[in-house]
C-alpha cells in the first residue's frame, strides 16, 4: 500500500505544479508545490493553508483475484482565508480556484499511473518503477465549512492498486 500512496502523491504533486505552478508552500524552509502528506509532515505543518493536505482513511483489500487489490479512500482537506491583497474578502474565489486546481489534476489527466517504489530515495537510490498500476476514481467534493476566517473543503477520491509480491 505504501508504493500506491507514495505514487498517487507524487502524480497528484506534480499535477498541480503543472496545473498552478504559483500553488506553492513553505516547509521547513523549503519551496515545494501545495501538496503535502500530513502523515509525512511534523504537527505544525497539519494546518497549513492555500495547500492540499492528503491523509489515508479506511482501506479494504479484495484477495479473491490473482493479485490481491487494494482499495483505499485518500481524503484531501484544504482551507484558504482569501488573500491579504482583498483583506480576504476572495476567500469564496479563492477556494473555488482550488476546487478548479484539484478536478483538473484528477480528471484532466488518466485516471492511472505506473505504480513506483520511492523507498530507495532515503538510501541515495532511484525510483524504480513496478510491474502494475494504480488508478483512482472521481473526486467527491464536500461542504464548505467556515472555521473562524478560513473556508474549508474536504475531498475524497478512491485510490486502488494490485499489491504486488513483497508490498507491504
Amino acid at each position: 500500500m505504501r508504493n500506491a500512496k507514495d505514487t498517487f502523491y507524487e502524480v497528484l504533486r506534480g499535477r498541480v505544479a503543472v496545473g498552478n505552478p504559483e500553488r506553492t508552500i513553505v516547509l521547513r524552509g523549503v519551496v515545494r508545490p501545495g501538496v503535502m502528506v500530513v502523515e509525512n509532515e511534523l504537527v505544525s505543518a497539519a494546518s497549513v493553508v492555500d495547500c492540499f493536505r492528503l491523509s489515508w482513511g479506511e482501506s479494504e483489500i479484495d484477495v479473491d483475484g490473482a493479485m490481491p487489490m487494494v482499495a483505499m479512500r485518500c481524503v484531501i482537506e484544504y482551507e484558504t482565508a482569501g488573500t491579504a491583497l482583498n483583506a480576504g474578502m476572495d476567500r469564496g474565489r479563492m477556494l473555488a480556484a482550488m476546487d478548479g486546481e484539484l478536478l483538473a489534476a484528477m480528471k484532466g489527466w488518466p485516471q492511472t499511473a505506473l505504480k513506483m517504489n520511492y523507498s530507495g530515495l532515503a538510501f541515495g537510490k532511484t525510483v524504480t518503477a513496478m510491474k502494475t498500476n494504480i488508478w483512482w476514481g472521481d473526486v467527491g467534493f464536500g461542504v464548505v465549512t467556515v472555521e473562524g476566517e478560513r473556508l474549508k473543503r474536504v475531498a475524497t477520491v478512491e485510490v486502488m492498486s494490485y499489491q504486488e509480491a513483497g508490498e507491504l
